[in-house]
């Protein structure tokens, strides 16, 4: 299967759909052993996180959380489904992502990228070492 690079350039900031379609691309091609873990993975992008979700993560500035992995079969934190029919979501923080973006002035599918694979690599209990090599083997599979 070949493979098709996405090359976006920006005059005004990424909408979310720009953001979703990145995303989504970055999924298809994960490293395997977390795409084996992601198979109903849906991927949605929200400009923050809500107040519940900054309370539930004791945060103080709803810019300090870019990506978050929920599990379908959670229905609040620690508390399970009894029989899973929702997908497993990523949200990505929009603004909180841009926000960062704009400061390091790093290209924007590389942070994304580590963003999502930092995320479900401590999701799934992969030591930092091992998110690092997940990082560094997609990103030359990128290129």
């Amino acid at each position: 299967m070949e493979r098709q690079q996405i090359i976006m350039n920006f005059s005004f900031p990424p909408s979310a759909d720009d953001l979703k379609v990145i995303a989504e691309s970055i999924i298809e091609a994960l490293p395997d052993e977390l795409s084996e873990l992601c198979e109903t993975l849906t991927v949605m992008i929200e400009d923050f996180a809500d107040e519940a979700v900054q309370q539930e993560f004791d945060l103080e500035d709803a810019y300090d959380l870019i990506v978050l992995y929920r599990s379908g079969k959670q229905i609040a934190p620690g508390v399970q489904r009894k029989v899973a029919n929702d997908d497993d979501v990523l949200i990505i923080y929009r603004r909180a992502l841009l926000d960062i973006w704009c400061e390091t002035g790093e290209d924007l599918n590389t942070l994304v990228r580590q963003s999502i694979i930092e995320e479900l690599g401590h999701n799934f209990e992969f030591s930092d070492d091992e998110i690092d090599e997940m990082n560094q083997r997609h990103y030359q599979g990128m290129m």
